[in-house]
Protein backbone atom coordinates (compact mmCIF):
# COMPACT_ATOMS: atom_id res chain seq x y z
CA UNK A 1 0.00 0.00 0.00
CA UNK A 2 1.25 3.46 -0.84
CA UNK A 3 0.84 5.83 2.10
CA UNK A 4 -0.32 9.37 1.38
CA UNK A 5 1.55 11.94 3.49
CA UNK A 6 -0.85 14.69 4.53
CA UNK A 7 0.69 18.10 3.86
CA UNK A 8 -0.45 20.22 6.79
CA UNK A 9 1.57 23.18 5.55
CA UNK A 10 -0.27 23.30 2.23
CA UNK A 11 -3.70 22.84 3.79
CA UNK A 12 -2.97 25.54 6.39
CA UNK A 13 -1.89 27.97 3.66
CA UNK A 14 -5.16 27.39 1.85
CA UNK A 15 -7.18 28.00 5.00
CA UNK A 16 -5.15 31.09 5.94
CA UNK A 17 -5.93 32.64 2.56
CA UNK A 18 -9.62 32.43 3.44
CA UNK A 19 -8.97 33.84 6.91
CA UNK A 20 -7.12 36.79 5.34
CA UNK A 21 -10.13 37.54 3.14
CA UNK A 22 -12.45 37.47 6.17
CA UNK A 23 -10.12 39.77 8.11
CA UNK A 24 -10.14 42.19 5.17
CA UNK A 25 -13.96 42.18 5.14
CA UNK A 26 -13.97 42.98 8.85
CA UNK A 27 -11.43 45.78 8.34
CA UNK A 28 -13.69 47.29 5.67
CA UNK A 29 -16.40 47.43 8.34
CA UNK A 30 -14.09 49.20 10.76
CA UNK A 31 -13.06 46.17 12.82
CA UNK A 32 -9.54 44.76 12.80
CA UNK A 33 -9.35 41.38 14.55
CA UNK A 34 -7.04 41.51 17.55
CA UNK A 35 -5.18 38.78 19.43
CA UNK A 36 -3.24 39.22 22.68
CA UNK A 37 -0.69 36.60 23.70
CA UNK A 38 0.47 36.72 27.32
CA UNK A 39 3.49 34.86 28.65
CA UNK A 40 5.25 34.81 31.98
CA UNK A 41 9.03 34.74 31.88
CA UNK A 42 11.17 33.71 28.92
CA UNK A 43 10.69 29.98 28.43
CA UNK A 44 12.74 29.28 25.25
CA UNK A 45 10.19 27.04 23.53
CA UNK A 46 7.37 29.44 24.41
CA UNK A 47 9.29 32.30 22.86
CA UNK A 48 9.53 30.41 19.57
CA UNK A 49 5.84 29.49 19.62
CA UNK A 50 4.78 33.06 20.38
CA UNK A 51 7.02 34.47 17.66
CA UNK A 52 5.41 32.11 15.12
CA UNK A 53 1.92 33.06 16.25
CA UNK A 54 2.64 36.79 16.06
CA UNK A 55 4.12 36.43 12.58
CA UNK A 56 1.07 34.44 11.44
CA UNK A 57 -1.23 37.16 12.75
CA UNK A 58 0.57 39.79 10.69
CA UNK A 59 0.23 37.71 7.53
CA UNK A 60 -3.50 37.22 8.18
CA UNK A 61 -4.33 40.89 8.78
CA UNK A 62 -4.79 40.38 12.52
CA UNK A 63 -3.56 42.93 15.04
CA UNK A 64 -1.47 41.27 17.74
CA UNK A 65 -0.05 42.12 21.14
CA UNK A 66 2.84 40.15 22.61
CA UNK A 67 2.68 40.78 26.35
CA UNK A 68 5.57 39.37 28.32
CA UNK A 69 5.49 39.51 32.10
CA UNK A 70 8.76 39.23 33.98
CA UNK A 71 10.08 36.07 35.59
CA UNK A 72 9.20 37.60 38.97
CA UNK A 73 5.58 38.39 38.09
CA UNK A 74 3.07 36.68 40.36
CA UNK A 75 -0.32 35.21 39.54
CA UNK A 76 -2.13 38.37 40.60
CA UNK A 77 -0.22 40.38 37.98
CA UNK A 78 -1.22 37.90 35.30
CA UNK A 79 -4.87 37.97 36.37
CA UNK A 80 -4.85 41.78 36.32
CA UNK A 81 -3.48 41.73 32.76
CA UNK A 82 -6.16 39.28 31.65
CA UNK A 83 -8.92 41.42 33.17
CA UNK A 84 -7.61 44.49 31.35
CA UNK A 85 -7.68 42.63 28.04
CA UNK A 86 -11.17 41.30 28.74
CA UNK A 87 -12.34 44.92 28.71
CA UNK A 88 -10.33 45.99 25.66
CA UNK A 89 -12.67 46.19 22.66
CA UNK A 90 -9.75 46.04 20.21
CA UNK A 91 -8.82 42.55 21.43
CA UNK A 92 -11.02 39.65 20.29
CA UNK A 93 -8.82 36.78 21.40
CA UNK A 94 -6.71 36.19 24.52
CA UNK A 95 -4.16 33.42 24.65
CA UNK A 96 -2.17 32.60 27.78
CA UNK A 97 0.98 30.83 26.64
CA UNK A 98 1.69 27.64 28.56
CA UNK A 99 3.45 26.38 30.59
CA UNK A 100 2.96 28.74 33.51
CA UNK A 101 5.24 28.86 36.57
CA UNK A 102 4.55 25.97 38.94
CA UNK A 103 3.06 28.10 41.69
CA UNK A 104 0.35 29.52 39.38
CA UNK A 105 -3.13 27.99 39.36
CA UNK A 106 -3.84 27.00 35.77
CA UNK A 107 -7.52 26.62 36.63
CA UNK A 108 -7.81 30.19 37.99
CA UNK A 109 -5.91 31.64 35.05
CA UNK A 110 -7.98 29.90 32.38
CA UNK A 111 -11.24 30.82 34.11
CA UNK A 112 -10.17 34.48 34.24
CA UNK A 113 -10.17 34.76 30.44
CA UNK A 114 -13.53 35.97 29.11
CA UNK A 115 -15.34 33.02 27.48
CA UNK A 116 -16.08 35.38 24.57
CA UNK A 117 -12.34 35.87 23.95
CA UNK A 118 -11.12 32.39 24.85
CA UNK A 119 -9.70 31.51 21.42
CA UNK A 120 -7.86 28.52 22.92
CA UNK A 121 -11.23 27.01 23.90
CA UNK A 122 -9.98 26.11 27.38
CA UNK A 123 -12.51 27.99 29.54
CA UNK A 124 -14.89 25.59 31.34
CA UNK A 125 -17.92 27.26 29.72
CA UNK A 126 -16.51 26.72 26.26
CA UNK A 127 -15.51 23.16 27.12
CA UNK A 128 -19.09 22.58 28.24
CA UNK A 129 -20.53 24.03 25.03
CA UNK A 130 -18.31 21.69 23.04
CA UNK A 131 -19.42 18.72 25.14
CA UNK A 132 -23.11 19.37 24.43
CA UNK A 133 -22.49 19.90 20.72
CA UNK A 134 -22.85 23.67 20.50
CA UNK A 135 -19.25 24.88 20.43
CA UNK A 136 -18.30 28.54 20.53
CA UNK A 137 -14.52 28.04 20.45
CA UNK A 138 -12.99 24.64 19.71
CA UNK A 139 -9.41 24.10 20.93
CA UNK A 140 -7.09 24.82 18.04
CA UNK A 141 -5.34 21.48 17.62
CA UNK A 142 -8.53 19.35 17.66
CA UNK A 143 -10.19 21.79 15.26
CA UNK A 144 -7.14 21.55 12.99
CA UNK A 145 -7.35 17.76 13.05
CA UNK A 146 -10.96 17.83 11.95
CA UNK A 147 -10.10 20.25 9.15
CA UNK A 148 -7.32 17.90 8.00
CA UNK A 149 -9.74 14.96 7.86
CA UNK A 150 -12.30 17.07 6.01
CA UNK A 151 -9.73 18.24 3.48
CA UNK A 152 -8.63 14.64 2.89
CA UNK A 153 -12.21 13.50 2.36
CA UNK A 154 -12.10 11.24 5.42
CA UNK A 155 -15.54 11.18 7.02
CA UNK A 156 -15.62 9.92 10.62
CA UNK A 157 -19.24 8.80 10.24
CA UNK A 158 -19.59 5.09 10.87
CA UNK A 159 -15.86 4.60 11.46
CA UNK A 160 -14.01 3.44 14.54
CA UNK A 161 -11.76 6.24 15.78
CA UNK A 162 -9.16 5.58 18.46
CA UNK A 163 -7.64 8.50 20.35
CA UNK A 164 -4.42 7.89 22.28
CA UNK A 165 -4.23 10.67 24.87
CA UNK A 166 -6.71 12.07 27.34
CA UNK A 167 -5.68 15.71 27.80
CA UNK A 168 -8.15 18.58 27.97
CA UNK A 169 -6.16 20.27 25.19
CA UNK A 170 -6.30 17.51 22.55
CA UNK A 171 -7.47 14.05 23.58
CA UNK A 172 -10.84 14.78 25.14
CA UNK A 173 -11.99 17.51 22.72
CA UNK A 174 -10.98 15.63 19.57
CA UNK A 175 -12.82 12.56 20.88
CA UNK A 176 -15.95 14.69 21.32
CA UNK A 177 -15.62 16.14 17.82
CA UNK A 178 -15.22 12.70 16.28
CA UNK A 179 -18.19 11.41 18.28
CA UNK A 180 -20.32 14.32 17.08
CA UNK A 181 -19.37 13.46 13.49
CA UNK A 182 -20.76 9.95 13.89
CA UNK A 183 -17.64 7.96 14.77
CA UNK A 184 -17.45 5.20 17.35
CA UNK A 185 -14.72 6.50 19.63
CA UNK A 186 -12.30 4.71 21.95
CA UNK A 187 -10.00 6.76 24.18
CA UNK A 188 -6.71 5.23 25.30
CA UNK A 189 -3.53 6.50 26.85
CA UNK A 190 0.09 5.44 27.15
CA UNK A 191 -0.79 3.24 30.13
CA UNK A 192 -3.55 1.29 28.38
CA UNK A 193 -2.72 -2.44 28.65
CA UNK A 194 -1.87 -3.97 25.27
CA UNK A 195 -2.28 -0.64 23.51
CA UNK A 196 -1.67 -2.26 20.14
CA UNK A 197 -4.80 -4.39 20.46
CA UNK A 198 -6.79 -1.15 20.64
CA UNK A 199 -4.95 0.82 17.96
CA UNK A 200 -5.26 -2.06 15.49
CA UNK A 201 -9.04 -1.55 15.63
CA UNK A 202 -8.75 2.05 14.48
CA UNK A 203 -9.83 3.24 11.07
CA UNK A 204 -8.90 6.74 12.24
CA UNK A 205 -6.08 6.94 14.79
CA UNK A 206 -5.24 10.19 16.59
CA UNK A 207 -2.11 10.02 18.73
CA UNK A 208 -1.47 12.73 21.33
CA UNK A 209 0.31 10.93 24.14
CA UNK A 210 3.59 12.85 24.33
CA UNK A 211 5.65 9.66 23.91
CA UNK A 212 8.08 9.65 20.97
CA UNK A 213 7.54 6.86 18.44
CA UNK A 214 4.95 5.18 20.67
CA UNK A 215 2.93 3.85 17.73
CA UNK A 216 4.63 1.53 15.26
CA UNK A 217 3.47 -0.02 12.01
CA UNK A 218 2.62 -3.34 13.66
CA UNK A 219 0.12 -1.47 15.87
CA UNK A 220 -1.96 -0.37 12.87
CA UNK A 221 -4.71 -1.90 10.81
CA UNK A 222 -3.90 -1.70 7.08
CA UNK A 223 -5.57 1.37 5.58
CA UNK A 224 -5.81 3.38 8.80
CA UNK A 225 -5.69 7.17 8.71
CA UNK A 226 -3.08 8.29 11.26
CA UNK A 227 -2.96 11.78 12.76
CA UNK A 228 0.21 12.37 14.79
CA UNK A 229 -0.12 15.25 17.25
CA UNK A 230 3.12 14.59 19.14
CA UNK A 231 6.18 16.76 18.84
CA UNK A 232 9.17 15.50 20.81
CA UNK A 233 12.82 16.51 20.67
CA UNK A 234 15.08 13.47 20.72
CA UNK A 235 18.47 13.30 22.42
CA UNK A 236 20.25 13.98 19.14
CA UNK A 237 18.17 17.12 18.66
CA UNK A 238 15.81 15.85 15.95
CA UNK A 239 12.03 16.21 16.18
CA UNK A 240 9.85 13.12 16.28
CA UNK A 241 6.16 12.51 16.62
CA UNK A 242 4.30 10.03 18.78
CA UNK A 243 4.18 7.78 15.71
CA UNK A 244 7.22 5.94 14.35
CA UNK A 245 6.77 7.54 10.95
CA UNK A 246 8.97 5.30 8.82
CA UNK A 247 7.48 2.10 10.25
CA UNK A 248 3.86 3.02 9.40
CA UNK A 249 4.61 3.80 5.75
CA UNK A 250 3.07 1.08 3.63
CA UNK A 251 0.49 0.20 6.27
CA UNK A 252 -1.32 3.49 6.90
CA UNK A 253 -3.45 4.89 4.09
CA UNK A 254 -2.66 8.43 5.23
CA UNK A 255 -0.37 9.89 7.87
CA UNK A 256 0.65 13.33 9.06
CA UNK A 257 4.38 14.06 9.30
CA UNK A 258 6.18 15.75 12.18
CA UNK A 259 6.89 18.56 11.60
CA UNK A 260 4.59 19.83 8.85
CA UNK A 261 1.38 18.02 9.75
CA UNK A 262 -0.81 19.08 12.64
CA UNK A 263 1.40 21.97 13.83
CA UNK A 264 0.65 24.42 10.99
CA UNK A 265 -3.05 23.63 11.34
CA UNK A 266 -3.01 24.56 15.03
CA UNK A 267 -1.74 28.05 14.24
CA UNK A 268 -4.23 28.41 11.37
CA UNK A 269 -7.09 27.52 13.72
CA UNK A 270 -5.91 30.11 16.25
CA UNK A 271 -6.30 32.69 13.48
CA UNK A 272 -9.68 31.18 12.55
CA UNK A 273 -10.95 31.46 16.12
CA UNK A 274 -9.72 35.05 16.44
CA UNK A 275 -11.41 36.17 13.24
CA UNK A 276 -14.60 34.30 14.20
CA UNK A 277 -14.56 36.10 17.55
CA UNK A 278 -14.25 39.47 15.80
CA UNK A 279 -17.12 38.55 13.48
CA UNK A 280 -19.32 37.70 16.46
CA UNK A 281 -18.38 40.93 18.21
CA UNK A 282 -19.30 42.97 15.12
CA UNK A 283 -22.62 41.14 14.78
CA UNK A 284 -23.39 41.80 18.46
CA UNK A 285 -22.58 45.51 18.07
CA UNK A 286 -24.91 45.76 15.08
CA UNK A 287 -27.68 44.03 17.01
CA UNK A 288 -27.33 46.49 19.89
CA UNK A 289 -27.54 49.46 17.52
Amino acid sequence: MQTRIIDGNAIARELRAGILRRAATLAASGVRPGLAVIRVGSHPASSVYVRNKIAACGEAGIHSQDIQLSETADEAALLDQIRALNGDASIHGILVQLPLPRDFSLERVLEAVSPLKDVDGFHPLNAGLLAVGHPRFVPCTPLGIMKLLEHEGVSPEGRHAVVVGRSNIVGKPVALLLLQKGATVTICNSRTPDLGSMTRQAEILVVAAGKPKLITGEMLSPGAVVIDVGINRLAEGKLAGDVDFSSVLGTAARVTPVPGGVGPMTIAMLLENTVASAERALAADRTRT
